[in-house]
């Protein structure tokens, strides 16, 4: 692994922190791009060793020069660009949406090309298909329609055509994968992150309503992470956007394990009954066979590693009590 050397970007986000955990876990060269910010997510991962064994490089995603700087800094030989704006964020404010979430991946690109880089393994979403009843029934595959119905779905999309033209110009691989319902410990933003607040809730011994509910794709934070860094080691030559598979559950399953895996909450944690907007299952077979099987972590066995983290953070005092 000593010849690998990662940079990471958004690695102060859940999904990043948990690249940077895993890789630093197996001793694997890890430095991180990121504005100035809380680096919380990571603390509550990560203890003081593991952090110290991580380079931290201040800087802005939409500024070229100081990502191809980066680049040069680290000598990075494994790109993981996963900064980006959420969608209340791109929706407040589309033109910062726009610059961060496009021309940041833009900027991705364009700095691998300029220092010699092949491959770049990135962040796209479920966002950017439409409603479920826009579809077929059964699992979604990758190749359906796009139809987004947010900001951040388009940028998102439009991400996915800029590794095309980077692929077909200039010869640099890509992976982007889609994830849907990330859930586990570092998961506190946006509206899919209401499982994991729930499983926080029952940790500390509060109620708590999920505002959706339904069936959907569930991945556990640690199999996504470890999924972007799999992708970053394959050998996939071209530029294509997969979807994440993982465990199909309906929020009734999800409560049902929170209250498995902590008693004390049941009857605490509350649903509404109503599905989210998208398809309901994704196709995730063409991700495997492009870079090999993946970790699905079963969803029982996810929320009780994340109810018993949450439990040994808030005695260390290494996570508020929101």
């Amino acid at each position: 692994m000593s010849e690998q050397r990662f940079l990471i970007t958004g690695a102060l986000g859940c999904i990043g922190a948990w690249v940077v955990r895993c890789l630093a876990r197996e001793g694997a060269a890890v430095a991180t791009f990121d504005l100035a910010g809380d680096p919380h997510r990571l603390r509550l991962l990560m203890d003081d060793d593991e952090l110290a064994q991580v380079q931290h490089i201040t800087g802005d995603i939409t500024d070229l020069g100081a990502f191809e700087a980066a680049l040069q800094e680290t000598g990075a030989t494994h790109v993981i660009h996963l900064a980006g704006l959420q969608v209340p964020f791109c929706k407040a404010d589309p033109p910062l949406g726009a610059r961060v979430n496009v021309v940041g991946t833009v900027n991705v690109f364009e700095a691998a090309k300029r220092v010699g880089l092949r491959r770049v393994v990135y962040a796209s979403s479920i966002a950017i298909y439409g409603l479920r009843e826009e579809y077929p029934e059964g699992p979604i595959g990758h190749d359906a329609l796009p139809r987004p119905r947010t900001h951040y779905g388009v940028y998102k999309q439009a991400n996915e055509g800029t590794a095309r033209i980077y692929w077909l110009d200039d010869g640099i691989s890509s992976i982007g994968l889609r994830p849907y319902i990330v859930y586990g410990p570092a998961r506190d933003q946006g509206m899919t992150s209401q499982p994991t607040k729930a499983m926080l809730a029952a940790a500390l011994g509060r109620p708590h309503n999920i505002p959706f509910g339904g069936r959907s794709v569930y991945q556990y934070t640690e199999d996504t992470a470890r999924a972007f860094i799999q992708a970053a080691r394959s050998t996939f030559a071209g530029a294509e956007a997969f979807n994440l598979g993982g465990a199909v559950a309906h929020v009734r399953d999800v409560i049902a394990a929170i209250e498995t895996a902590e008693p004390s909450s049941r009857g605490r944690i509350t649903f509404d009954d109503k599905p989210l907007p998208f398809p309901a299952e994704m196709d995730g077979t063409p991700l495997e066979a492009a870079i090999g099987p993946l970790s699905v972590t079963p969803l029982a066995a996810g929320v009780q590693e994340t109810v018993e983290l949450f439990r040994r953070a808030l005695a260390a005092g290494r996570l508020a009590a929101q």
